[in-house]
């Protein structure tokens, strides 16, 4: 089986004023038409955390900066093209820090900030979603 290991980020923004909610940013692969949390693999001579930097600023449009490593990683395994795949994926929590999510590359067909609870429903993959709720629980 081969294997293949990501890095991405689960990004987050402080609202504008004291009363708003946090947002979160998600995407919908161009691909597999699937909400997801942007994240990508590693290149060569790249550290995990360049690489998630990396791929979140061109999945999504946006800058951010990494606050904390979450643990454990996701693993899991897909097939693509009749081969099987073992992944695993790092994440890490990210504040934003600038861009516009109107940048974003050909693999995302759309990019949204939204609030926790629509964000946890809109992600379609119980990992990501578990790693979503354990970087809310990190900012809280």
């Amino acid at each position: 089986m081969k294997r293949e290991i990501s890095a991405g980020g689960v990004v987050y923004k402080l609202p504008a004023t004291s009363h708003g909610p946090i947002l979160w940013l998600v995407c919908k692969h161009s691909g597999y038409k699937k909400w997801v949390l942007p994240k990508g693999l590693i290149g060569e001579g790249e550290t995990t955390e360049q690489a998630a930097v990396r791929e979140v600023k061109e999945e999504t449009g946006i800058k951010a900066k990494i606050l904390a490593k979450i643990k454990p990683v996701e693993k899991y395994t897909y097939s693509l093209n009749g081969e099987r795949i073992f992944k695993i994926v790092q994440y890490f929590l990210m504040e934003y820090m600038g861009g516009d999510i109107a940048d974003h590359d050909w693999e995302m067909e759309e990019v949204e900030w939204l609030e926790f609870e629509e964000a946890d429903k809109r992600l379609e993959f119980a990992g990501q979603k578990r790693v979503l709720k354990q970087a809310q629980e990190m900012v809280k």
